[in-house]
C-alpha cells in the first residue's frame, strides 16, 4: 500500500500567534523580529499582509522597514510558540499516532490508515484539519500530501503555500509536469553551495539532475550525490517516527555573537559558556560523549569563512571543564585569526553515562559531585543560578542568554 504523509506547516507562525494576542493588528502590516540593536535584528516571521508589502523572512529588520514603512515590529516570545505547537501535535493525535515534529512551525503526519476515519480522500482529511487547527489555534496550516516525507515537504513548500485551500498533492507519476520543471534549488537538500557546483555541471533544473547518471553523482558528491538524486524522483523510505527527536545522536548548542569577537580573550569566554551548557544537557539526558566538534563562522573583508573540526576523546565525557579543554585545543589549532561571529559546540557519539571507566588519577569523582550540584541548583533556580566567574567579563553571554530560548527573549 502507497503511503499516505502529511507536511502541515503553519503559516507564519509566529506572527499569526501574536496577531491573537493583538487583535486589533489583524489587518495590519507585522512581523516578528530580533532586537535591531543587536546581530539578531532579523525578520524571523512575516504576516501575509506584510508579505504582500514585499517584506520577507531573514531578510533584516531595516530592509524591510524601507518596503514597508508601517510594519508594525514585535520581539519573539520563543516561550509561548513552543507552547502552541506543543498543543497542536497534542490536537493531531486525534488523527493520527503518527506525529513527527519537523520544526517549532512544521510537523509530519502518517495518514495512510487513519484518513478515512475523517474523509473518503487525503485531501478533504487535510481540509477538515485545516479547519480545525484554524478555529482551535487560529492558524492557517498548509499541507503538502505525497507517497514519501521529501515528497509531502516539497509539496507544501513549493505548491500548498501558493493554492488557495492551502493544500496539494504530489504523486510520483506527477513529477515530470510539476517537480522536474522547477529550478534545481527547490529540491530539497540543495543549497546555494551544491547548487553552485550542479549548474556548473549543466544541471539546472531538478529534472536535469533526476535525468542524471547516478553512478557519476556518486562518484563526484559520494553519499550525497545519491540521495539528490533519489530526492528528484521522490524516493524516501524513512517512515514518520513519533520518537526520531529523543534518540539523540549529539548534544550542541550554538551562539551567535552580538558583535564580532576578534580576540582569544574574548573567544575562550564564550567557548567555556557553550562547554558548561553542552555538559548540562548531556548530564540532564544521561549521556556522555566520545567525540568533540567545534564551529566558528565569521568574514574577513566580506567574504565568508567556517570550520568544523572534531576529535575523539580517550573516555566519553560530559563534564563541562573537560570539554572546554578539547574545544579550545580545536579552535586554536584551526582558527585563521579571522574575527568570528558564531560559535559551535557539540557532543557526538553518545553512550549513557551509567557506564563508568575507571581512573585511579583523575578528579573524575569531585567533578561529578560538582556538576550533581551545580546542575540541581540551575534546575531549581533558573541558569544564571551559577556562573562561571569568566562569564562576567565583556564577552560573556550566559547571563543575556539566560533569559532566552533559542537565542530569543521567551
Amino acid at each position: 500500500m502507497e503511503r499516505i504523509i502529511f507536511l502541515i506547516d503553519m503559516q507564519s507562525f509566529y506572527a499569526s500567534v501574536e496577531k491573537l494576542y493583538y487583535s486589533h493588528l489583524q489587518h495590519k502590516p507585522t512581523a516578528v523580529a530580533g532586537d535591531p540593536s543587536i546581530r539578531s535584528g532579523v525578520i524571523l516571521a512575516a504576516c501575509p499582509v506584510a508579505k504582500r508589502e514585499g517584506v520577507k523572512t531573514a531578510e533584516t529588520l531595516s530592509q524591510a522597514q524601507q518596503k514597508c514603512p508601517a510594519l508594525v515590529v514585535i520581539p519573539p516570545r520563543m516561550e509561548l510558540y513552543l507552547k502552541i505547537s506543543v498543543q497542536i501535535a497534542a490536537a493531531l493525535e486525534a488523527y493520527t499516532d503518527k506525529i513527527e515534529p519537523y520544526s517549532v512551525d512544521e510537523l509530519f503526519a502518517d495518514m495512510t490508515h487513519t484518513y478515512r476515519h475523517t474523509a473518503s480522500t487525503p485531501e478533504q482529511a487535510a481540509l477538515f484539519i485545516n479547519r480545525h487547527l484554524l478555529r482551535a489555534f487560529g492558524v492557517y496550516p498548509r499541507i503538502g500530501i505525497g507517497p514519501t516525507k521529501v515528497l509531502a515537504k516539497m509539496a507544501c513548500d513549493h505548491f500548498a503555500k501558493k493554492s488557495e485551500e492551502g493544500i496539494f498533492t504530489l504523486s510520483q507519476d506527477q513529477l515530470a509536469s510539476t517537480l522536474w520543471p522547477l529550478p534545481v534549488n527547490h529540491l530539497f537538500g540543495v543549497g546555494r553551495r551544491m547548487e553552485k557546483h550542479l549548474r556548473q555541471m549543466g544541471i539546472r533544473k531538478a529534472g536535469h539532475l533526476a535525468a542524471y547518471p547516478v553512478e557519476e553523482l556518486r562518484h563526484r558528491f559520494g553519499l550525497n550525490g545519491e540521495l539528490l538524486w533519489q530526492t528528484a524522483h521522490g524516493i524516501d523510505p524513512s517512515p514518520v517516527s513519533p520518537g526520531t527527536h529523543t534518540h539523540r545522536k549529539a548534544v550542541g548548542h550554538h551562539m551567535t555573537l552580538p558583535r564580532d569577537y576578534s580576540s582569544w580573550d574574548d573567544i575562550r569566554v564564550v567557548l567555556r559558556e557553550l562547554s558548561e551548557e553542552v555538559g548540562r544537557r548531556a548530564r540532564v539526558e544521561g549521556f556522555s560523549g566520545w567525540t568533540v566538534t567545534v564551529g566558528a563562522e565569521g568574514r574577513d573583508n566580506e567574504r565568508p569563512f567556517h570550520f568544523h573540526r572534531q576529535a575523539a576523546q580517550a573516555a566519553p565525557i560530559n563534564d563541562g571543564k573537560a570539554l572546554y579543554k578539547a574545544a579550545a585545543s580545536l579552535f586554536l589549532k584551526h582558527w585563521n585569526f579571522y574575527p568570528v561571529r558564531g560559535l559551535s559546540l557539540s557532543l557526538q557519539q553518545l553512550e549513557s553515562d551509567q557506564s563508568v571507566q575507571l581512573d585511579l588519577f583523575s578528579e573524575k569523582e569531585y567533578r561529578e559531585d560538582l556538576n550533581r550540584t551545580i546542575d540541581t541548583l540551575k534546575e531549581r533556580y533558573g541558569p544564571a543560578a551559577v556562573l562561571q566567574a569568566s562569564s562576567l567579563l565583556p564577552g560573556g553571554q550566559a547571563l543575556t542568554r539566560a533569559e532566552k530560548i533559542g537565542g530569543h527573549y521567551k
